[in-house]
C-alpha cells in the first residue's frame, strides 16, 4: 500500500511525533510506501510532496512544528470567483500519486475537510491535533498537555511578580471557543479567578472575588482568562481583540487595585512536545496505520476512557467539544473558593 500524510491548520507540539508514529509503523511493520504532502491541503492541490522513509522519519519525536509544513487551505470553501475545481483536483492528484489512503493530521477544520474528502470516494484517516483540546469525539488531543505545561509555568512565574507588587495579574490564554487550556492551567497554576468562554463573565462578581481576597489580607490575585471570552458591552468581535487590556481596566476601575495583563500567545503552540504528548502522538499515529492496514477508512483515531480507538468522521465533522459547567475541576475549584466569574 501507499499512503500520504499531511498536517493542516495551526502548528502544534507533537505533529512530527505523529508523522513518525504513522510513518515508522507503516514502513517497518507493514512494508508500506509513505509520502508526506507539503503544506496541508494546499500541497495536495499542487501535488507537492516528499518521500518518507525510515531514515527521514528519525529524530522527529522531540521536534516541534511540522516537517511537512502546514496551511489553512479549505478546498471545499466556495471562492469569490466561483472556482469549484478544487475537489476534482484532489481526486485527480490522489490518484496520480497512487495513494491508497490519506492521513489528515489537524483540528476541527481539518477533520471536517477530511470528511468531505471521504465523501469524494477517497480513503481517509483523521488524527486529532490541537492545543485547544476541542476536537469532538476524543477525550484528549496531542498538543494540549504541552500547552498546559507552558501556560502553567507562565502562571507560576506571575505569582512572584503579583506578590511583590501587590497587583492583580491578568493572563490571557489560547482557546477561541473552548476554555480547556485556561481551566487546566488556571487550576494547576493556582489562579484565583478563571474565566472561560463557555461560562461567560460577570465583571461585578470578578471584582467582588478579588476585593474579598484583599479583605482577607491576600493583596494580590491571578486572573486566567480564555481568549474567546466575550466581555459584556462588546459591540462586535473586533472589540474583543484587546480583551485582556479591557478586562484589566474593568478590574482596576472596579477594585481600585493596580492591574496588569499578559498575553501568552503563540508561545503555547511552539517548542518540543511534553513526554505525555510524545507518547500520545506515537500511539495515535500507530493506531491510524493499523486502521489503514485493516481497510477501516473514514475514521478518526481517538482516546476514549483511556483507550486508543477510533470514531467515524461523520460523527466528528462540524462539532466542537466544550468545557461543561459541571466539569470536575470547575466543581472542585468553586468548593475551594476560586471564582469563575458567574
Amino acid at each position: 500500500m501507499k499512503i500520504g500524510i499531511l498536517s493542516s491548520g495551526g502548528d502544534c507540539p507533537g505533529i512530527n511525533a505523529t508523522i513518525r508514529g504513522v510513518g515508522k509503523t507503516a514502513v517497518t511493520h507493514y512494508g508500506m510506501d509513505v509520502i508526506g504532502i507539503c503544506d496541508g491541503f494546499q500541497g495536495l492541490l499542487n501535488r507537492e510532496f516528499i518521500t518518507l522513509d525510515d531514515k527521514s522519519l528519525s529524530g522527529l519525536l522531540s521536534l516541534g512544528g511540522t516537517i511537512l509544513g502546514t496551511s489553512r487551505e479549505k478546498p471545499f470553501k466556495k471562492s469569490l470567483d466561483g472556482d469549484d475545481t478544487k475537489p476534482q483536483l484532489i481526486i485527480d492528484n490522489y490518484n496520480k500519486l497512487g495513494l491508497d489512503c490519506l492521513v489528515c493530521i489537524g483540528g476541527n477544520g481539518t477533520q471536517k475537510t477530511a470528511y468531505k474528502v471521504m465523501q469524494l470516494g477517497l480513503n481517509v484517516i483523521g488524527i486529532p491535533k490541537t492545543i485547544d483540546n476541542d476536537v469532538y469525539g476524543t477525550d484528549v488531543t496531542f498538543g494540549f498537555h504541552s500547552a498546559v505545561d507552558i501556560a502553567t509555568e507562565a502562571i507560576d512565574r506571575l505569582h512572584s511578580t503579583a506578590s511583590s507588587h501587590k497587583r492583580v495579574m491578568v493572563i490571557e490564554l489560547m482557546g477561541h471557543k473552548a476554555g480547556w487550556i485556561t481551566l487546566y492551567a488556571g487550576m494547576a497554576g493556582g489562579a484565583d479567578v478563571i474565566l472561560l468562554p463557555e461560562l461567560g463573565c460577570d465583571i461585578n462578581k470578578v471584582n467582588k472575588a478579588i476585593l474579598n481576597r484583599a479583605k482577607k489580607d491576600k493583596p494580590y490575585s491571578i486572573v486566567a482568562v480564555g481568549e474567546g471570552l466575550e466581555l459584556s458591552g462588546a459591540g462586535n468581535k473586533n472589540s474583543n481583540r484587546n480583551r485582556s487590556s479591557r478586562l484589566s481596566k474593568m478590574i482596576e476601575d472596579g477594585t481600585g487595585l493596580e492591574t496588569r495583563e499578559t498575553i501568552l500567545g503563540y508561545v503555547q503552540r511552539g517548542g518540543s512536545p511534553s513526554a505525555f504528548d510524545r507518547n500520545l502522538a506515537t500511539s495515535l499515529g500507530g493506531h491510524a496505520t493499523e486502521l489503514i492496514a485493516k481497510g477501516q477508512f473514514g475514521r478518526m483515531v481517538a482516546v476514549i476512557d483511556g483507550k486508543t480507538t477510533s470514531v467515524p468522521l461523520e460523527k466528528v465533522s462540524g462539532k466542537v467539544k466544550l468545557v461543561a459547567p459541571d466539569h470536575d475541576l470547575i466543581v472542585q475549584g468553586k468548593r475551594m473558593g476560586i471564582s469563575f466569574g458567574v
